[in-house]
């Protein structure tokens, strides 16, 4: 689908996807949960810091535009990953460690409209 730097235009944006039932069933606490998040968004944009549109996304400092949005479970978090891995779509699988449990992933900075029907069926984090 969309490797690097595909340059079209459109606002770019970082999609990042979080599991829900962390703080929903499994009680997790927020911050520990927004902290995850933090952690795949950064390592998303270090994995892909040459990438053209990464570099853009970084020079509009002022202006990023991040989408967070929630999977039910570990099981949806993990097929969403072979699906972009598969579609070849950049993205880091955040887990946490030592207990080695998924917890969501970032995709690096891309074109909203390239990857958006990837995500469609996650709704925004609540």
């Amino acid at each position: 689908m969309a490797a690097s730097g595909t340059g079209t235009p459109g606002r770019l944006v970082q999609y990042v996807v979080v599991r829900s039932d962390l703080v929903h069933k499994l009680a997790w606490p927020l911050g520990a949960v927004i902290t995850q998040a933090c952690h795949a968004a950064t390592a998303a944009i270090h994995l892909h810091y040459g990438d053209p549109d990464t570099q853009q996304y970084l020079a509009e400092l002022d202006s990023m535009h991040k989408v967070v949005l929630q999977a039910p479970d570990q099981a949806s978090l993990s097929g969403l990953s072979e699906t972009l891995t598969e579609g070849g779509v950049a993205h880091k699988l955040w887990i946490e460690q030592p207990e080695n449990i998924p917890t969501c992933l970032a995709l690096k900075p891309y074109p909203k409209e390239t990857v958006q029907p990837l995500l469609r069926k996650f709704k925004l984090f609540k």
